[in-house]
């Protein structure tokens, strides 16, 4: 089923945001020969599984999963897809319902369809890890002399004071876990959508590596 086949009927309710994964970076020419550099999401389809409301669950959100091949569930979240006629379902993600953001239903398709060239979007994802780095290639620091009987190349010099506050600071900037943490990269600009393959191009960089799962939101601010 294409994407405009499948899109039929859910054109008139707005998501508020579709579950991508990250193919890869390419750049592109606008139409004055700018070259401009696009991250080729691959949005959707996705399937309403589950809509909460302020009255059973105390908020408004709609879940949404990413439809790309048989997952083997347990019987529980067996029973919660059949329920929504979402079988298929790998990836599962909330989003809070906005004003305007319409009345899904359990069921219905959800495509990239909802965006067009020129809307915001902010895209949430995990960034790669990198692993135990220290705080020049964690937090840039500038390091010490190289030469000259300097033994502070690569330290990260005092964390505090010692007789006040004789401890430290909770936040200070040292060596430790760099990446794999979750990231959102706000008001990127959508580039292009290609409705028949479901792929969405942002304009910038995405986080995470090529296969890694998204959040793509329209932007709030």
């Amino acid at each position: 089923m294409s994407g405009r086949e499948a899109g039929v009927g859910n054109r008139g309710n707005m998501s508020p945001g579709i579950i991508g994964k990250k193919i890869g970076m390419t750049q592109v020419f606008s139409k004055d020969g700018q070259v401009v550099p696009v991250t080729v999401l691959k949005a959707g389809p996705c399937v309403v599984v589950q809509r909460k409301t302020p009255q059973t669950d105390g908020y408004d959100a709609v879940q949404l999963g990413l439809v790309e091949y048989a997952r083997k569930a347990n019987k529980p979240m067996a029973g919660h897809f059949k329920k929504a006629g979402a079988e298929g379902v790998k990836v599962l993600r909330e989003f809070k319902l906005r004003q305007g953001s319409g009345d899904p239903k359990p069921g219905d398709r959800v495509l990239v369809d909802q965006f067009k060239p020129n809307d915001k979007v902010d895209i949430t994802g995990v960034s790669k890890g990198r692993g135990f780095a220290g705080v020049i290639k964690r937090h840039h620091f500038g390091g010490g002399d190289g030469s000259h009987g300097s033994m502070f190349h690569r330290a990260p010099g005092s964390i505090g004071a010692s007789s006040f506050p004789s401890r430290v600071f909770p936040g200070t900037r040292m060596a430790g876990q760099m990446g794999d943490a979750q990231v959102t990269v706000r008001n990127l600009e959508v580039v292009d959508v290609d409705l028949e393959d479901n792929v969405l191009m942002v304009k910038g960089a995405v986080p995470g590596p090529n296969g890694a799962y998204v959040v793509v939101r329209r932007a709030k601010r």
